[in-house]
């Protein structure tokens, strides 16, 4: 019989187990590495001011801890305070917060809505975070780029997350928004018959397992899918995760804090709503998959990308060089943000206009 130390779930288990013995909070942790030598300028400003605001690794600490600190979206509004610029929000038609049904409440939402005249297309957006930390708010950037530039609106969904509420709330959360999104896009300004789901990291994640619920639960299917650095597997010795096993924003040890809080045993790990690359994914829509270059989760993302297309579904993928996981939604002050934000609004509109 092979040992379960031998499977991917198996040295997460173990991992989890060395992440027990951890005091929360520690105050003689170890200072946040130096910023990664393969990134670009614009990406090193960043993570010299991520590194200055969190001097603490994050991993180090509980999730309440690291919701109320500060992270990505402070570091960017740093550099924009040093370069002499704005750090006002990249204005969009309309912007406002509500509520959808959900499991076990409603489910808070921010609906983003771009100039132009419903009905419009629609993306349901997914917030990273690991399933633990973040929320709307702190993906704003990413929503309001998209609604602008792929010309849709952008209902951002507030999941629960755990530790309070563990596998599989979020994602039964983010399944419940999305098929109610499908069902009354009117009261959204949409059109039913475009319809797209994506997501940053966690979300990206979310948005797959939605399809897969979607297909298996024989519900309404999104017309396209955008998966950005998804979580996309549970193996801690990937190509990525050994490169960059101390990459900040986003490191081995703190993926590993991720699985801990969010799992209820070593099992969920081997679920493919949460292990997607080994999903059957047959019957999914396509998709546009963006993977950077200093993040662990990049070779999962990359499988998970070949996975669909050796299952025959059109995919679009890019990887992103010399920017660190949670770049995407920096577009404020790096170049390699506002292209892929570019790139993933090209294959929604591609979806939307067919």
């Amino acid at each position: 019989m092979k040992s379960i130390l031998s499977t991917p779930s198996g040295l997460i288990a173990a991992t989890l187990l060395g992440l027990a013995t951890f005091s929360p909070g520690a105050a003689q942790a170890k200072p946040l590495p130096p910023p990664d030598q393969k990134a670009n300028p614009q990406m090193k400003a960043v993570l010299t001011e991520l590194a200055r605001l969190t001097p603490v690794p994050p991993y180090m600490l509980t999730p309440a801890q690291v919701r109320k600190g500060p992270g990505p979206p402070d570091a960017v509004n740093a550099v924009l305070k040093m370069q002499g610029k704005s750090t006002a929000p990249e204005p969009v038609a309309n912007v406002r917060n509500t509520t959808v049904p959900g499991p076990t409440g409603p489910i808070p939402v921010r609906v983003y809505t771009p100039t132009g005249t419903a009905p419009f297309p629609v993306l349901v957006y997914f917030h990273g975070g690991g399933w633990v930390i973040a929320n709307i708010q702190t993906y704003d950037a990413s929503c309001r780029a998209l609604a602008n530039k792929a010309g849709c609106v952008v209902v951002s969904v507030g999941y629960r997350q755990a530790p309070e509420h563990k596998f599989p709330a979020s994602h039964e959360d983010s399944y419940a928004a999305s098929q109610y999104v499908m069902a009354h896009t009117a009261q959204f300004g949409g059109d039913p018959k475009r319809v797209a789901v994506g997501g940053e990291s966690a979300g990206g994640n979310l948005a797959a397992a939605v399809c897969l619920m979607a297909r298996d639960r024989k519900g309404r299917m999104p017309i396209y899918q955008l998966n950005v650095y998804p979580i996309a597997g549970t193996d801690l010795n990937t190509p990525s995760y050994l490169a960059n096993a101390k990459a900040i924003p986003l490191s081995k040890p703190f993926m590993a804090w991720f699985f801990r809080y969010e799992v209820r045993t070593p099992r969920d790990l081997q679920n493919p709503l949460i292990a997607i690359d080994r999903a059957n994914v047959h019957g999914l829509p396509p998709a546009t998959v963006i993977t950077d270059q200093i993040d662990p989760l990049q070779s999962e993302g990359m499988r998970y990308a070949a996975r669909l297309k050796a299952a025959g579904i059109p995919v679009r993928f890019r990887n992103y060089n010399g920017v660190t996981h949670e770049f995407f939604s920096m577009p404020a002050v790096l170049d390699a943000a506002r292209e892929a934000n570019t790139f993933a609004a090209e294959g929604l509109k591609s979806a939307f206009n067919k």
